[in-house]
């Protein structure tokens, strides 16, 4: 199959026959999650890459809203993805870095995740694909899954390890692939297409589809575990790529070397082994290329989709939300991966397609990639839980005073490693290695000048920093909400005052009045 001459055959012609329709429907939508994991902005056609074809992804976009100012506040998986699960900021749930997860008895402590409150409200709920939950096999709430986990995580015997060796394979280790080590992980895949795991993935959400998608309302979450590295596309996705064509990274400075050692030193581990010490212009756009080549693959898997919704009719009461964990420097700063607040490691798409929506919307709104939690349960009927930190997206027609999306004035995010806050206009970046950044965006959209020590800046520095400080005490006491014996005064309370009296122990904070009530 030559992806270019297929692209007309993918990218399925929605007619604009269905009328415009308010998001609060007659009948409830069947809900769409797509994330592909690593998935920079940049790298779509809908944000302005001329140097790949996403014709699928750019429809959704087409036929929906944009947004142009999405973050994931936690760049690494486990932790994004925890946020999404639960709509709680990273400081609530304790999960900074991939060795953390969910206490076993979160719903003891009063929790739930979207899941888990959209089959209360009569949805089916599956997760296909890469979940990264611990363990591996868990369901955290949702009704059906069909497993297939992250490439660097060969061991796993999930469903798509058993689809594997039904057809003679297996799961190969990036280091086994020929030009891994030289060309720093940028591979031609050892497995068939058809075998690969982004197809097994794809093919899994339209099986459920066609065997579900008529039997009532379903909300439907697809991990894709690309484009992730191993950088390993079939020859397929790669013929109508020009390496000269990628964008150049942008530059390393002498100001995040502590950041770029660390960045080569997690690599040089185990789990990746590649050297990214030396990272030359040639070895980058291989890198890129493959990663391109990866981007489409996907999209043909979100065309697949699309179209098995049109056969069954189910298109145009199917909301579709696409968004990604983070991103990826493919070189960008001397680094490869994620796990800083640089650009290209936390700038994330954000598209959703309303059905019936003729024409494209873009916001320049800042929204986050947590907000999708929120954005889900409003769009199934459900009540969006006030303890949370996820704000539904605006300009979806949801039109409730309460889930009205207030506007955020910044974002503040963490890792294990660090901390940061951003006005729209301005970034600041603290991190366990000393090491602090203060960027203009708009200015310096590739990070290169670091303003934190210009006198200039001092007041932008001090008004931000005020902000991040608050944010990180208000949320570290709310992270002990397990821990809380009262909101108000128990002192007027007669209950209190007899023998035996328990706590209502553990407590969550569900009043968005608690955190002005709390006792000092």
């Amino acid at each position: 199959m030559n992806y270019v001459l297929s692209v007309h055959v993918i990218c399925i012609s929605l007619h604009a026959h269905a009328r415009e329709k308010d998001l609060v429907m007659n009948t409830q939508p069947n809900l769409i999650f797509l994330m592909p994991d690593q998935l920079r902005a940049d790298f779509l056609g809908c944000y302005g890459a001329d140097f790949l074809e996403t014709p699928n992804i750019d429809r959704l976009s087409a036929e929906g809203h944009c947004y142009t100012q999405c973050y994931s506040e936690h760049p690494i998986c486990v932790p994004a993805r925890t946020a999404l699960l639960t709509g709680l900021h990273g400081f609530k749930t304790g999960v900074l870095d991939n060795g953390q997860f969910l206490r076993p008895d979160y719903r003891d402590m009063g929790l739930q995740t979207w899941p888990e409150m959209l089959n209360a409200a009569g949805y089916f709920t599956a997760a296909i694909g890469k979940m990264h939950f611990y363990p591996w096999d868990a369901r955290m709430g949702f009704q059906f899954r069909s497993i297939a986990e992250d490439k660097r995580w060969i061991h796993i015997r999930d469903d798509y390890y058993h689809h594997l060796r039904e057809h003679g394979h297996r799961k190969y280790h990036g280091n086994e692939h020929p030009g891994y080590f030289e060309d720093k992980g940028a591979v031609i895949n050892l497995l068939p297409w058809e075998h690969t795991i982004d197809r097994f993935v794809g093919r899994e959400a339209c099986h459920f589809i066609d065997r579900y998608g008529s039997d009532g309302p379903f909300a439907m979450m697809v991990g894709f575990p690309g484009p992730h590295c191993p950088y390993d596309p079939t020859p397929e996705f790669l013929d109508n790529l020009d390496p000269e064509a990628m964008p150049p990274a942008v530059s390393a400075t002498a100001a995040g070397e502590t950041l770029r050692q660390q960045n080569v030193d997690g690599n040089r581990r185990p789990w990746n082994g590649v050297d990214y010490g030396e990272f030359d212009p040639d070895q980058v756009r291989r890198v890129r290329t493959h990663y391109a080549g990866s981007v489409q693959q996907i999209d043909y898997e979100i065309g697949q989709i699309l179209a098995t919704l049109e056969r069954r009719g189910l298109l145009d009461n199917t909301v579709i939300i696409f968004s990604a964990d983070h991103g990826d420097y493919l070189g960008d700063h001397g680094m490869i991966g994620k796990g800083t607040f640089f650009e290209s490691s936390i700038h994330v798409p954000m598209i959703v397609r309303i059905p019936g929506k003729a024409g494209e919307t873009v916001h320049d709104d800042l929204v986050t990639l947590t907000d999708v939690t929120s954005t889900l349960l409003a769009l199934g009927g459900c009540d969006v839980p006030a303890y949370m930190d996820s704000r539904p997206l605006p300009g979806l027609g949801l039109t409730e005073k309460r889930l009205q999306h207030a506007g955020r004035q910044q974002i503040v995010g963490a890792t294990q490693g660090g901390w940061w806050v951003d006005d729209g206009q301005w970034r600041l970046c603290k991190y366990s290695t000393g090491d602090t950044f203060l960027f203009n965006r708009s200015e310096d959209p590739d990070e290169q000048d670091n303003r934190y020590g210009d006198p200039r800046c001092q007041s932008v520095r001090e008004r931000l920093d005020t902000v991040l400080t608050q944010t990180v005490m208000d949320y570290t006491v709310e992270a002990h909400f397990d821990h809380r014996v009262y909101i108000s005064d128990l002192s007027q309370q007669p209950d209190f005052g007899r023998e035996g009296w328990q706590r209502p122990f553990p407590r969550l904070i569900d009043d968005v009045q608690a955190r002005d009530q709390r006792i000092k």
